[in-house]
């Protein structure tokens, strides 16, 4: 017989996903400051997206993979924290490297050594985030669900606040902000880097320590599992052909929203180089473009900040209006928002788009998670989850892939990537309609 699951305390729900806070941090660090690394290391902005394929390709492959063995895995840790823990410990060394690319350079060329870096990096965060979201799935009752996705969301948007401010906040502290004679990447940079190592494996502990797991017996009885069901060897194939429908649907969505979110994290330094500062991407050494980059991570903070303060909300919105409408409104602010910057040629301006953009990245990190766990099966919650990356890689891909092709037909400009970007973020929008 089916148990219904405990009713959590905000705090526990609050430290099934603090880990995510410092997960947050080192992954908002590669996505700010990424293109910032390898155009220092030497990569033309036409080949920028080629190396930012290293990403995807990993979640690609490793979430599933995290997502069917933890699934089938129990430890006195748990099922999901072992992963968790794993994860965080590779991606804290994966930052330390990064930055230091140039160090290796009598072994490899450093722009291939820190395309190598950011492959190892998200790989270990992909082994780290899966988890976390599996996790709210199994120890969360469906009632408090929207809360769950909501705190999540608010811990990865302030974490994000945090890794997108931190070289800008070192700079304002006195750390040096360019390269020193003879170096490629600024200082600011490389203590950002250490600075979130740190944060990420403080945060992960206090999740793994905190956190209770279920064991079989007990997650079984909360999920109404039969004993049939825990025993039975579906192939992999077999899980694919019974992916409820709502997950092809959501599919659909993720596509053109990933699509656009991975063209601003590639694009918006050069974009903006081009567009506030008038310097090319090719002087990645100046001051000018380090400036450039630093704001991007100014902006890049806050849509996070915007993010965090509407996923204090989002939770209440969708229990009154539903999932579905919210989604959809925070995705067409989010194209509006990724379209404005084409015409924006004033820093503090660009502020403004961000808002847009932070209610949309809210949503993205919430409410696709919370619509597909009630449509998924208890018994395969990890798995399904680990497929439904897909649905962000995917799009990632093959925006790498025609990053440059696009790039060339809009004659170079990188500003207009922000606005391909906004015009999928729009399309995503009207995709949502058919979710159910």
């Amino acid at each position: 017989m089916k148990s219904k699951l405990p009713r959590l305390s905000f705090w526990q729900i609050f430290n099934i996903s603090f880990g995510f806070l410092g997960v947050q941090i080192g992954y908002s660090l590669q996505m700010g400051n990424t293109s910032r690394i390898l155009s220092a290391l030497g990569s033309n902005v036409e080949h920028l997206s080629y190396f930012w394929l290293a990403a995807p390709f990993a979640g690609l492959i490793v979430q599933p993979i995290v997502g069917l063995s933890s699934d089938k895995l129990w430890t006195r840790m748990g099922r999901r924290v072992p992963f968790i823990i794993l994860g965080s410990l590779t991606s804290a060394l994966a930052m330390f490297f990064m930055p230091n690319s140039e160090h290796f350079a009598s072994f490899i060329y450093p722009v291939f050594f820190g395309a190598f870096m950011l492959l190892f990096m998200d790989t270990a965060f992909n082994i780290t985030m899966q988890p976390f979201r599996a996790l709210v799935g199994d120890v969360v009752s469906d009632e408090q669900r929207n809360l769950g996705y909501s705190v999540q969301s608010f811990l990865i948007n302030t974490g994000a606040v945090i890794g997108s401010l931190l070289p800008f906040a070192l700079d304002w502290f006195g750390v040096a902000n360019t390269p020193a004679p003879g170096a490629k990447v600024a200082p600011t940079v490389i203590w950002a880097f250490y600075f979130g190592g740190g944060c990420l494996l403080a945060s992960v502990l206090w999740t793994a320590i905190t956190t209770k797991e279920y064991p079989p017996e007990e997650y079984a009885r909360y999920h109404g599992i039969t004993s049939a069901e825990s025993k039975n060897k579906e192939s992999f194939i077999q899980v694919l052909k019974d992916t409820p429908s709502t997950m092809w649907r959501l599919g659909i969505v993720q596509f053109f929203s990933w699509f656009a979110l991975f063209m601003m994290w590639v694009y918006t330094t050069s974009a903006i180089a081009e567009n506030v500062w008038h310097t090319l991407p090719t002087d990645s050494t100046s001051a000018a473009f380090n400036e450039a980059g630093n704001w991007v991570g100014i902006i890049f903070a806050a849509y996070s900040v915007c993010a965090a303060i509407f996923a204090v909300f989002m939770s209440k919105l969708a229990n009154k209006f539903g999932r579905k409408s919210v989604y959809m409104w925070s995705l067409l602010l989010g194209g509006m928002g990724l379209i404005s910057m084409v015409f924006i040629h004033d820093k503090y301006m660009l502020l403004f788009s961000m808002v847009g953009i932070g209610i949309a990245w809210s949503a993205i990190l919430a409410m696709p998670y919370a619509i597909l766990s009630a449509a998924l099966p208890a018994s395969k919650m990890g798995v399904y989850m680990g497929i439904f990356n897909a649905t962000i890689t995917i799009p990632q891909i093959a925006a790498g892939v025609l990053g440059g092709i696009i790039l060339a037909f809009v004659g170079g400009n990188a500003v207009m990537m922000l606005g391909v970007a906004g015009i999928s973020m729009l399309i995503a929008a009207a995709s949502v309609i058919f979710v159910k």
